[in-house]
Formats: structure tokens, sequence, C-alpha cells
């Protein structure tokens, strides 16, 4: 089983990456350039996926305060007295 990509094995291909860039042969610095854009497109995923959670997180955030500011003003204004009837 492979294991997944830490930031460790992340600079190791991004040091191969740039290692085969200076080659002399054209399909090992293409190789190279290949790496360095993969790892790029992993970086933007993974930025995306934290702006996701925070955004899903913020929303839950948010649906919980309002849910909480309807009920408190529920539970107040079933304590709020009955205004007298007006008299005619």
């Amino acid at each position: 089983m492979v294991e997944r990509l830490d930031e460790e094995r992340i600079e190791m291909l991004r040091s191969w990456g740039e290692g085969l860039q200076t080659s002399d042969r054209d399909e090992l610095r293409a190789s190279g350039r290949a790496i360095l854009m993969l790892i790029e497109e992993i970086d933007r995923l993974e930025a995306d996926l934290w702006n996701e959670r925070a955004a899903a997180i913020q929303a839950a955030t948010e649906h919980r305060s309002s849910a909480s500011l309807a009920s408190t003003l529920r539970d107040r204004l079933a304590q709020r007295p009955a205004p007298p009837e007006p008299t005619g």
C-alpha cells in the first residue's frame, strides 16, 4: 500500500523535479517540469480544500448562532406578560 504524500515526501519530489530540470536531456527536463507542475496543483488543491473546510465551519457556526438567537427571542417573547386588553 502506498503511503500518503506528507510534507517531507512533497519536498523530496520537489527536489527531484528541480534537479531533473537541470538535466542535459530534454525528456528528463520535461519530467522535472511535470513533477513541479503536479506539486503546484497539489498545493492549490490543498488550499482549496482548506478554504472549503473553513467556509463550512463558518457557515455551521453562523447557523448555530442564528438558531440560538431565534430560540432566545422566542423564549423571551414567551416570558413577556401579555398586554392588557383594551377596554372599550
